[in-house]
């Protein structure tokens, strides 16, 4: 087949080039699936990546947590217009009277506003999503009203978690493998890494950015209280492609609960933000809709993506973050026609570059926003709530979290690239390097790789 054949060298020439350690790739199309693999799962043993290596699903696992939810859905047991605190009553934010306006669809379409993005609470076993639950309660607010906009939400899944626990009476992870792992045919699929450990499993790796070293990553796994939003789920491309193919004919959900997840539920029309079913990114290739999630873990980066017109299914994984640039590269070879994003809105005549300037906030990120030279210029900083959550988070990211100042180039109305950025260059990959700017003076939202943070300073005149 010829696709595979270039795939496999594809696969070949990114590592070779950029010594990511190892990849593996998987398609199904069409009743036929074929899996590759190529160079080493661990650095440090030498182990080799096979087709049958386990992995980190990361964010992947938010597809399947949907899918627990759309169950319980089916079964009568949930209502997603329904109040989260009518199942969770102990479900409180800091922001007031803020979780008793948020409802189930919220949390699985990114539009719920929980400010939780970096809230790394430690925890493990049965009652862990308990514990989360209540730090949210104690230190996470909202970032806008529910259904205003679509950022990126950790917090969102964690709650759905923790709803499905109370209404089935069962903890996540064996939820997971009953409800799910099970019928869907994911038979190398577990939660823990004790589990993990009794088969070959990959680990991550961080490139130094000096030298091009690649060192083993020393975290595996995020805290159990991130596992509705992917921080322990394990198993292989087969696994994926199993989850996948629910996605073609239907199997552990009805017709209509995929349907219902390939719809957009919300789309906020610019190019930095694909639209949101449930529990999926949608995209638009030509004349075709991709279903897809990507997954970080520390150290790697899974993706999976669907598209039932064509009968497809593609899933794969690096052990380091750059491999989601060969990610998305691989995808589009597979999907006939080019990628749709939102138009760029036209850039206004005389620019106020100064409405844009302050200080926006998110979960323990503060950005200061600036005009520099006719441009505009950010300044991210991370501020730890405690050691615990500065630990889980540099070891994520494979060390401190430290980003020189950045400039952007306004390249439409209120959006913005970095300086220097090709015009006309927007992909899968450039797209999310984009910053969009939504709303007026307080109500001013920056929107970078998907994710909002909320201005809490006066718009500077």
């Amino acid at each position: 087949m010829n696709e595979i054949a270039h795939l496999s060298e594809r696969i070949a020439a990114f590592c070779d080039t950029t010594r990511v350690p190892g990849y593996v790739a998987g398609v199904y199309r069409n009743g036929e699936q074929h899996v590759l693999a190529h160079g080493v799962a661990n650095a440090g043993t030498g182990a080799p990546m096979r087709e049958d290596t386990g992995f980190l699903f990361g964010s992947i696992t938010k597809v399947m947590t949907t899918m627990l939810v759309l169950r319980q859905v089916e079964r009568g047991t949930v209502d997603l217009d329904a109040p989260v605190v009518s199942y969770l009553p102990q479900f409180a934010l800091t922001t007031p009277g803020a979780a008793g306006r948020i409802r189930v669809h919220h949390l699985l379409t990114h539009t719920s506003g929980i400010d939780a993005d970096l809230f790394f609470p430690a925890g493990c076993g049965p009652g862990a999503l308990r514990t989360y639950l209540d730090g949210l309660a104690r230190q996470c607010g909202t970032l806008f009203e529910p259904g205003e906009h679509v950022s990126y939400s950790n917090g969102g899944m964690m709650v759905a978690g923790r709803l499905l626990e109370v209404v089935t009476g069962t903890p996540y992870a064996e939820l997971l493998r009953r409800e799910l792992f099970e019928p869907a045919g994911m038979t190398d699929a577990c939660t823990s890494a004790a589990e993990a450990i009794l088969r070959g499993t990959a680990v991550g790796h961080f490139a130094d950015p000096a030298t091009g070293e690649v060192r083993r990553t020393g975290m595996f796994t995020l805290p159990d209280t991130w596992a509705p939003a992917g921080g322990t789920a394990i198993g292989t491309v087969g696994d994926l492609l199993a989850l996948g193919r629910q996605h073609l004919t239907p199997g552990v959900l009805s017709a209509a609960s995929t349907a219902l997840m390939r719809t957009v539920s919300h789309d906020m029309g610019t190019p930095n933000v694909p639209p949101v079913g449930m529990g999926w990114l949608l995209m638009r290739f030509g004349d075709t809709t991709v279903m897809t999630m990507s997954g970080a873990s520390p150290g790697g980066v899974a993706v999976l993506a669907v598209a039932p017109e064509l009968d497809l299914v593609f899933a794969a994984y690096g052990n380091d973050p750059r491999a989601l640039a060969l990610h998305d590269e691989l995808l589009p070879a597979l999907v006939p026609g080019p990628l749709h994003l939102a138009p760029v809105p036209p850039a206004p005549a005389a620019p106020d570059l100064a409405r844009y300037a302050g200080t926006y906030r998110s979960d323990q990120l503060r950005i200061e926003v600036s005009v520099v030279d006719g441009e505009l210029e950010e300044r991210i900083t991370y501020e730890p709530a405690d050691a615990v959550q500065e630990a889980t988070f540099t070891g994520f990211a494979g060390g401190p979290f430290t980003v020189p100042p950045l400039r952007y180039t306004q390249i439409g109305d209120g959006l913005f690239a970095p300086a220097g950025m090709p015009p006309g260059e927007l992909g899968l990959t450039s797209r999310q390097y984009l910053v969009s700017y939504h709303g007026r003076g307080a109500s001013m939202h920056r929107c970078s790789g998907g994710r909002m943070t909320r201005r809490v300073t006066p718009e500077r005149g």
